[in-house]
């Protein structure tokens, strides 16, 4: 029999919320992160809007020498997953040695360090060489913030970075679910966190005019997912981070069980490096792949935490996926766009989506989709628009699309 994969702590740091409970509340209040930039000077470039995280102090996470010598995605990182380890009732640091060996740490980030390695690029081309990091090389290696995290907690199981672009924590989900499934590990930190809001990466972007410029003046209406106006998404930073375990190990240490990770599909569309073919049919099949792996049917879909990045092309095609693999149930499916009210993460996204579902089930209250004010005939589902709505949830699909033609479904259930 298939081993059972069980989510037993959840940690958070998000653009509208630092911590579960507050972040819990703000997504079933609809309360955005969306603000102007306040980290640097954005008068240079078009976007001056971004899901900050407002009000954190990497001092209390990272030591004042080292934060030099760091990415600010790693204290990001640190909180969450502290938070993830104290809901889930494990002090690490006294656990047996051959429990700490068979804890891993596989999370996914989209630009792990890119924006310390930015600066550090900064810093040489101003030949300012003294006020560069020594360790610019190793911290500017994505598998960096796990084996940071490893340290941290004395975690000696796997420790792995998969980025695969949006779909980056979505894809260590999945290498978490089958590392436990296989018996080589009993328990993962796991999840996503990315830090990407920075000069250089912005003006990326920028030129690849797939951010949102319309709406400085009013950041909160920015991102606006499945709204006929949407015109690009809005960038954005933090952590959601989570301990999965084999669900015979938790019940036997008597642990909470949040959610069960019961499903994962993937698929490649092979087709653009960054544009989504219009028929949809690869991230469907991902997301019938999750449902078919979950051992469940379309109609057993009660919720789907959409990817809706706040693009044409994207939130377009997305419903005509849904459509594909959920047929008419697509019609009767509650579904919303968590970056309406946090913006877009990047490779943190998927994440960021499970936390949303987990809130969603354990509360029984669906968040909404915001600023969807002006109804676009391509985009016709339940998007759960404006405000929240109650609802049991036993079954949900979180899904997600990266650039490269990637795509990437989860199936999480509810354990009553």
């Amino acid at each position: 029999m298939r081993k059972r994969v069980a989510i037993t702590g959840m940690g958070v740091v998000s653009p509208n919320g630092i911590g579960n409970d507050a972040f819990a509340e703000a997504i079933i209040e609809g309360k955005s992160g969306i603000r102007r930039i306040t980290s640097f000077d954005a008068s240079e470039i078009p976007v001056q809007i971004a899901g900050e995280v407002r009000d954190f102090e990497e001092l209390a996470w990272v030591e004042k020498r080292d934060r030099k010598h760091v990415s600010r995605v790693l204290p990001l990182a640190i909180a969450a997953a502290t938070e993830a380890l104290q809901t889930a009732g494990i002090d690490s640091t006294s656990l047996p040695l051959e429990e700490k060996r068979r804890f891993g740490v596989i999370i996914g980030s989209g630009g792990g360090s890119q924006e310390f390695t930015e600066e550090q690029y900064r810093l040489f081309f101003h030949q300012q060489y003294s006020k560069m990091s020594l360790f610019c090389v190793p911290t500017g290696v994505m598998g960096s913030i796990s084996s940071e995290l490893s340290v941290r907690f004395g975690l000696r199981g796997a420790s792995h970075v998969v980025t695969t672009g949006c779909t980056s924590s979505t894809d260590a989900f999945a290498y978490s679910l089958r590392q436990i499934q296989s018996g080589r590990l009993d328990m993962v930190l796991s999840g996503g966190a990315d830090a990407p809001i920075a000069l250089g990466i912005m003006k990326g972007f920028v030129l690849m005019k797939i951010m949102t410029d319309s709406w400085n003046q009013e950041p909160e209406r920015g991102s606006r997912p499945f709204s006929a106006n949407r015109d690009g998404f809005v960038l954005a930073e933090g952590a959601w981070m989570f301990v999965l375990e084999e669900m015979e190990h938790a019940k036997a240490r008597g642990a909470k069980i949040l959610a069960e990770v019961a499903g994962y599909g993937s698929t490649c569309e092979a087709f653009h490096r960054v544009r989504l073919q219009e028929c949809g049919e690869e991230p469907a099949r991902a997301i019938g792949l999750a449902i078919q792996n979950a051992g469940i049917i379309p109609e057993q879909v009660g919720y789907v935490n959409l990817h809706g990045t706040s693009t044409q092309l994207n939130d377009r095609i997305e419903t005509r996926a849904l459509k594909l693999a959920l047929g008419d149930h697509a019609y009767k499916t509650p579904m919303s766009a968590l970056k309406s009210q946090i913006g877009h993460p990047q490779g943190a996204c998927g994440a960021a989506g499970v936390a949303a579902t987990i809130v969603a089930m354990q509360r029984g209250q669906l968040p909404p989709t915001l600023n969807l004010d002006a109804p676009d005939p391509d985009c016709d589902l339940d998007y759960v628009p404006s405000t929240g709505r109650k609802k049991d949830i036993e079954y949900a699909v979180c899904n997600c699309i990266a650039f490269g033609s990637k795509n990437s479904a989860l199936v999480l259930k509810s354990i009553h």
